[in-house]
């Protein structure tokens, strides 16, 4: 499967934004999705990850209550809705997928097989 991520952008804080992840090449509803991010200077992090079907998410404790994660497996895409932005916020959001993740790795960069490029997203102060 082919990932390419969409809708960064340059946010104030307490703003809102939504990134897009489309997803082509097989059958996105086999997948597990989640969303990572690197900020300058640190390692990539886990921020949300949701199953196949999309009945259960995952969120990383920074951003619990704030950020929503979706996705459309008809239109085979993957969202990202980020509320109550924060300048620590700001980093590169990618979005991975995998087959055949198991939960208690479903935090986990080695659990994901292929990955978005990236986009930037920039929260001022």
């Amino acid at each position: 499967v082919q990932l390419q991520a969409s809708g960064g952008g340059l946010v104030q804080a307490g703003g809102s934004l939504v990134l897009s992840c489309a997803a082509s090449g097989r059958t996105f509803s086999s997948y597990a999705v989640a969303w990572f991010r690197q900020s300058p200077g640190k390692e990539r992090e886990f921020v949300a990850a949701i199953r196949r079907s999309g009945d259960v998410t995952y969120y990383a404790d920074s951003v619990k209550g704030r950020f929503t994660i979706s996705r459309d497996n008809a239109k085979m895409s993957l969202y990202l809705r980020m509320n109550s932005l924060k300048p620590e916020d700001t980093a590169v959001y990618y979005c991975a997928a995998a087959q055949g993740v198991i939960l208690t790795a479903v935090r986990s960069q080695a659990s994901y097989k292929y990955w978005g490029q990236g986009t930037l997203v920039t929260v001022s102060s």
